[in-house]
Order: C-alpha cells, then structure tokens, then sequence
C-alpha cells in the first residue's frame, strides 16, 4: 500500500503512530548515484514528537523517554535513512527503522536476577580442578634437587 494511503505507523497489535505525527525532511545523500547524487532528495528524515504524541499512554511515553534518552532531542526522535539510491525506498526504510526503535523501547524490561551460590558440589569440583592442574604444572617444572 503506498505510503500516502496508510492509516499509521504500526509499531506492534497495539500501537500506530498516526501519519499526522510523522514528519519528513529530506536532502541529498551520499554516497553511490552517479551525477544523480547532486540532484536528488534522497536522503530521508523521519520526525517523531514523543513526549508530545496523542498515542502514547503516560506509562508508553515515560519508558520511552527513559529508554531512548540518548537518541531524543527536546523528546523528539528523529530516524535517518540513505542507504538506498530512492527516496521511496530510504522512506520505507526510515519507517521500518522507526517501527523497530519503537517496538524495543516499549518492551517491558526483563525480570531481574535473582543471585545464587554455587552449590557444595560445584565448589568441590572446581577445587578439584585446580589441584589436578596445580599437579600437572608441577610435573613438567625441572627437578628441584
């Protein structure tokens, strides 16, 4: 479906970023193209306002702001593409880009570790270990006469 006759982004079943929150700004790229490259828009630039998105529900947006921090400026995350030599496809690629830092933003963090102690047996066995290598080391020194 053409980009211009999609509803939204679709991030994940329950998240779509409305086309209306999306903004692009393109410019020339570089890199491959020929005499092309000088006249070409390519390079595409997609805008997103996460702090201030409709979308997202406070519990969304706080994770996201915490968990993308590095890549946001004033809460705005902004996805560039210019691999390919068409606008079109650099657009598709900055969307799918776009979909996936979303998806993993909002994924809920792992359960913590619990910490565990190596079991009486494991402690036996490394101990094990090291006297047997201890042993070896000390048949292959000279002689000690």
């Amino acid at each position: 479906m053409p980009a211009a006759h999609r509803p939204g982004l679709q991030v994940d079943s329950r998240l779509t970023i409305p086309e209306s929150e999306l903004s692009w700004r393109f410019s020339r790229s570089s890199g491959p193209g020929g005499q092309g490259v000088n006249t070409a828009d390519s390079r595409a630039e997609l805008v997103w306002d996460v702090a201030g998105s409709a979308v997202l529900s406070p519990l969304q947006r706080e994770r996201l702001l915490e968990r993308l921090g590095g890549r946001l400026v004033d809460g705005v995350l902004t996805i560039t593409a210019s691999e390919h030599r068409s606008q079109l496809l650099n657009r598709n690629a900055a969307r799918e880009r776009l979909a996936v830092v979303v998806g993993d933003g909002l994924r809920p963090p792992p359960p913590t570790r619990r910490p565990t102690k190596p079991s009486r047996g494991a402690k036996e066995r490394r101990l094990d270990a090291k006297k047997r290598r201890t042993d070896v080391k000390r048949l292959r020194r000279p002689p000690q006469d």
